[in-house]
């Protein structure tokens, strides 16, 4: 399928929560290789889950700086 193809096709994506298990590189490798248009990534401190989905945090908000966003962009943009 082509990029002009899948542009036309619905965009699917998912809430980062259902994999808890993968780490943020595997959440994106995963979303990639499946075909996936989008995630909508848990970011959030790091904290004991108080609500469904909440113990799940594939960003820290907390120690994220400078460095660690830009290894983050550099990241998504491979995929």
């Amino acid at each position: 399928m082509t990029t002009e193809e899948r542009e036309v096709l619905m965009k699917l994506g998912f809430v980062s929560a259902i994999l808890p298990e993968l780490s943020f590189e595997e959440l994106v490798d995963y979303a990639s290789d499946s075909g996936f248009a989008c995630i909508e990534v848990c970011c959030w401190p790091v904290g004991k889950a108080e609500r469904r989905y909440a113990g799940v945090t594939h960003i820290d908000v907390e120690s994220l700086d400078d460095q660690q966003a830009e290894k983050i962009r550099s990241y998504l943009k491979t995929k």
